[in-house]
């Protein structure tokens, strides 16, 4: 099928692509069929590309790339709403805030994207845990110099 894109203009995807948010993602309740398409081939960064609609589109990353301790639990109800039964079905992204420079970008780390890769099924998860923030700088631009 065709779709319009926000970076890529007008593109074919796969229905076998598309990945249903049942409950559409928080703000965009009526938007529930999205893709992930890459910006570049090595696919650090990502777009949550809405099927229906140039907007919304997200800017998504693998958070266990920056924050090497990042984690949460998911509850009990969004493991029986997405399906999962095994975690190798499991896929986690954030949405980033992309700002200029890139180093100075933000990550909501507070509400994951969790995605069963398996069966298509998606949320945006609100973690409980509040060492996160919606706003998490993510590219640690200092070095240990500077810091001695």
């Amino acid at each position: 099928m065709l779709i319009e894109t926000k970076y890529f203009g007008e593109i074919a995807v796969k229905e076998e692509e598309v990945i249903h948010f049942p409950q559409g993602i928080p703000g965009f309740a009526e938007e529930k069929d999205f893709v992930l398409l890459s910006f570049e081939e090595s696919g650090l960064f990502q777009v949550l590309q809405s099927t229906n609609a140039v907007d919304p589109a997200f800017v998504v990353v693998d958070p266990f790339l920056f924050v090497k301790d990042y984690q949460f639990k998911l509850d009990d109800t969004t493991l029986k709403q997405l399906a999962i039964k095994d975690e190798n079905d499991l896929r986690v992204l954030v949405i980033v805030t992309v700002k200029d420079p890139l180093t100075t970008s933000t990550a909501n780390l507070h509400a994951p994207v969790v995605i069963n890769q398996k069966e298509k099924l998606a949320k945006q998860y609100i973690t409980k845990n509040q060492q996160y923030t919606t706003k998490e700088t993510i590219f640690n631009t200092s070095s240990k110099e500077e810091e001695a």
